[in-house]
């Protein structure tokens, strides 16, 4: 073993001798090393990671999954142009497509993830996965902001219409912005038609009003309304606005060509003995006199007084009033309205569709049938009146059996000369019979008042879960919490059912009534004047729909 002899330099090697060169130390060379070492290692990590993501992606797919853009974008596109296109020619009026859109924009919203969803499974069908652009969402976005101004415009307009506030515009999509009015009296059109023809008329753009004449002749006369700049812009519309008159046998045409920045209103006269097809788009129908019944589909109000033979009327797309008075005959509504005025009707009334506004009916002396998805009532003869809003029902001397299912609703039924059947709830229930009639009255909560004649003859069943029973009869209330009362008054003739789950049960002694009247004969008069105090005031403060 070797040693360091002693007294030699500490750097001496084992066993002596000279120690061997080492460079000098330079602390930024070190440095420069350790970096370049480090960024090294770090490259290697970045290139290992690299690899591991590669080689996951190839796992999973195969492949790595490229970039597509989606064809939903342009298809959005493309019918946007379409629409903008025929709106600029003309081909579709402004207003009535965005009456339109405001209705039916969430069909955009569908329609669009239904072509999403056939991409996905085009995509899987695809050996090499990919990758959808999603840009068109914004697109989508600004659409559905625009749907719901146009449906918010919808809900509006009538309010505005009412109130006669229309900041300087007209319904023509504000009156293509204020542009002046041009009026023109078109040429009469005048022939001879058979006594019993079918007369159609049909006007996309303006007003209908029809009478019948003594003679057999037909006669449209035609005011044309163009809103434009100058007299050369509206002489082209009034060009486009052109009527024309086609007989064919008993076949008989009245057509107006429409547009969009103007209105053709017509009033035509025809036999009395004509039957007439109205098909109205954007206006108001008025009719009187007529001899053979009417047909009627509109997209404004129509008023009806005078005819003779059945009714029937269709209201598309709803929020306009309809009235009827001295109808000889059925009269059948579809569709949605708003204010519905009849009186002096010989016939059958059946209405199927929502009522936004209120309901009066005088002196009818057919059934009567109305059906909402709130109500459904049936009344067999209406010798006094009716009415119906958002928030009661009113029926004030009726004949034969009443029938009542609505919710929501305080019910008054009085003077009934008939069976009554009804069902409510969150509401008030009462009902006078005009005799010894049966009454079946259920509410599930809301109380029950039944008031019966001092001679009443009937056998009562009335039960609550909570509230209170009171009756001017004599009748002996039984039960605690839950309380019924059964039993006979009089003879035990008529049979009064009266059941509530939260409210309290009246049994009242009233007054007697005088025999069933009969329907008055009809008196011709002029249909009821939009500001009628059975109809909602023109100053009233607006309110949002609510079905019947």
């Amino acid at each position: 073993m070797s040693t360091i002899p002693p007294n030699m330099p500490p750097n001496t090697p084992p066993g002596g001798g000279a120690p061997p060169p080492y460079p000098p130390y330079d602390p930024k060379t070190q440095w420069r090393v350790y970096r370049e070492q480090q960024k090294a290692a770090w490259r290697a990590q970045r290139e290992a990671w690299k690899a591991q993501q590669h080689a996951m992606k190839a796992n999973y797919a195969g492949a790595y999954a490229p970039r597509v853009p989606s064809f939903v974008g342009p298809i959005i596109l493309i019918g946007i142009g379409i629409i903008a296109l025929m709106l600029v020619t003309g081909h579709i009026a402004a207003v009535e497509f965005w009456a339109w859109y405001g209705h039916w924009w969430p069909l955009l919203l569908i329609g669009a993830g239904l072509l999403l969803l056939g991409e996905w499974m085009l995509d899987l069908r695809r050996e090499i996965p990919v990758r959808r652009g999603g840009s068109f969402v914004g697109l989508l976005i600004l659409l559905a902001i625009m749907g719901f101004a146009a449906a918010g415009w919808n809900h509006a307009r009538p309010w505005f219409n009412s109130e006669g506030v229309n900041f300087g515009f007209n319904d023509d999509f504000f009156n293509s912005f204020g542009l002046p009015e041009h009026d023109f009296d078109a040429q009469v059109l005048n022939t001879q038609i058979p006594a019993n023809a079918n007369v159609e008329i049909q006007n996309p753009r303006g007003d209908v009003s029809i009478t019948a004449g003594d003679g057999s002749a037909i006669e449209v006369m035609a005011h044309e309304v163009a809103y434009a700049s100058s007299d050369a812009e509206a002489k082209k519309i009034f060009d486009a606005e052109t009527a024309h008159l086609t007989v064919s046998g008993s076949a008989v045409l009245v057509k107006a060509d429409g547009n969009s920045n103007g209105r053709l209103n017509l009033t035509v006269t025809v036999p009395k003995t004509a039957r007439v097809t109205i098909n109205s788009g954007k206006g108001d129908v008025t009719a009187s006199g007529l001899g053979a019944g009417i047909n009627v589909t509109a997209h404004g109000d129509v008023h009806l007084s005078e005819i003779t033979g059945s009714v029937q009327a269709r209201f598309p797309d709803g929020k306009h009033d309809f009235s009827t008075h001295d109808l000889q005959g059925d009269l059948t509504v579809d569709g949605n309205v708003d204010d519905v005025t009849f009186s002096e009707i010989k016939g059958k009334v059946t209405q199927s569709g929502e009522i936004l506004g209120d309901v009066h009916m005088e002196n009818v002396s057919g059934a009567i049938h109305l059906h909402t998805s709130v109500t459904d009532l049936q009344v067999a003869e209406l010798p006094g009146d009716l009415t119906l809003n958002s928030d009661d029902l009113h029926v004030n001397q009726a004949k034969g059996r009443v029938s009542v299912t609505t919710h929501s609703k305080d019910i008054d039924l009085n003077q009934i000369y008939g069976d009554s059947t009804v069902e409510d709830r969150d509401g008030r229930i009462t009902v006078e019979p005009a005799g010894n009639y049966a009454v079946d009255a259920k509410n599930s909560k809301g109380d029950v008042e039944v008031t019966l004649p001092p001679n009443a003859s009937a056998t009562v069943d009335a039960r609550t879960r909570n509230g209170e029973i009171m009756t001017e009869f004599g009748l002996t209330v039984n039960g605690e919490e839950s309380k019924s009362v059964s039993g006979k008054i009089g003879s035990g003739g008529a049979k009064i059912t009266l059941v509530t789950d939260v409210g309290d049960v009246s049994i009242k002694r009233g007054e007697a009534f005088p025999p069933a009247p009969n329907a008055a004969p009809a008196t011709p008069k002029a249909p009821a004047a939009p500001n009628a105090p059975h109809l909602k005031p023109s100053k009233a403060l607006p309110a949002q729909p609510v079905t019947q």
